[in-house]
């Protein structure tokens, strides 16, 4: 599948996109009201030149004790940001993000210019259903025409030792 195709995809808002020269502090103060977990970093033409996200706030400003008020994005962003193209495909992305261990992507179009951002819980919402998929067809072909009352005892076992973990003191 597409990223384009993806309902999240066509549901999202536009992306917060901000210059370098963006005072810190501005920046956040918008990813507050927006509820957005990241800002990209575009250049005059909307070039991605860089990101910097919730982890590079609290790693990078108040970790380093440094003032919001005082920082451009330039000086906090991420630099080597990895992009993708809307015909992308989803399953791909989810591995590359996974393994390199980043959760927000930006979708640039033909011209590299930010049209979407995607994150990793927008592409893991696709594996779900072709996962529980899958498990309910190996619970069939492993105990027969009894497979639902083995999944229900399983979601029961699995309730039961949750709430046992969560709950003891």
């Amino acid at each position: 599948m597409k990223i384009k195709e993806r309902p999240e995809y066509k549901a999202k808002k536009s992306p917060l996109a901000m210059s370098p020269d963006t005072n810190v502090e501005s920046a956040l103060q918008e990813m507050n009201k927006r509820h957005f977990g990241s800002v990209i970093v575009v250049n005059d033409n909307q070039n991605v030149i860089g990101i910097v996200t919730e982890r590079d706030l609290v790693v990078k400003v108040l970790g380093a004790h440094k003032d919001a008020e005082s920082l451009k994005l330039a000086d906090i962003m991420t630099t080597d940001v990895r992009t993708a193209h809307d015909d992308d495909n989803v399953v791909e992305w989810l591995r590359i993000m996974s393994n390199e261990r980043f959760r927000h992507l930006p979708v640039v179009n033909s011209n590299d210019q930010l049209v979407n951002v995607m994150s990793q819980g927008d592409f893991v919402s696709y594996t779900w259903p072709s996962l529980i998929t899958a498990m309910t067809e190996k619970t069939r072909k492993t105990f027969g025409r009894y497979y639902e009352i083995v999944l229900i005892a399983a979601a029961m076992l699995i309730y039961a030792l949750a709430v046992n973990i969560l709950l003891v003191p």
